[in-house]
């Protein structure tokens, strides 16, 4: 009988990417690692901020995503931590994004890192970029939000 391990285990998450872009789809892919990363990325040292991604000659790549040297690790550690990685997809999702992303204003934007099934995982949104009054409106109606569920909990706590 075999055993499924925890899915999902969230390793590092670019809280930016939904300030600056609008998501309007996500997709999953796997991560070509080097030696050691994958322990860096287990121990949660991974950065997504200024990571992007890009396509060529038909090959996903992802750049500036900064996984940090294992400290226990041997030669087989990688140099250089923001180096491009290649990602893992299927070759009709490559050419969807592709064709997706040359539109004007999209682009590819990596969201989260995370465990499934003991294999890296990144979860890569396409993005279309927001300007400065959609982010003030964004930020308005979280604003909006929070004072509503404030005024429920008091609410609640009176009816008690």
């Amino acid at each position: 009988m075999a055993t499924k391990k925890a899915d999902g285990k969230v390793l590092a998450q670019n809280k930016k990417a939904s300030h600056d872009y609008f998501i309007e789809d996500t997709y999953e892919c796997g991560i070509v690692l080097t030696g050691t990363e994958i322990k860096s990325l287990r121990a949660g040292r991974a950065n997504l901020g200024d990571s992007f991604s890009t396509i060529r000659n038909g090959e996903a790549f992802v750049h500036n995503m900064h996984i940090s040297h294992f400290e226990q690790g041997n030669r087989s550690n990688p140099s250089d931590p923001t180096r491009a990685r290649k990602l893992l997809m299927k070759k009709a999702e490559i050419a969807k994004l592709l064709g997706q992303s040359k539109q004007e204003g999209y682009t590819l934007v990596p969201l989260k890192i995370y465990i499934r099934n003991g294999y890296a995982k990144l979860l890569l949104g396409l993005g279309k970029g927001k300007k400065q009054y959609d982010k003030r409106e964004s930020a308005a109606k979280k604003d909006a939000q929070r004072d509503i569920q404030r005024a429920l909990r008091e609410k609640q706590k009176v009816a008690r």
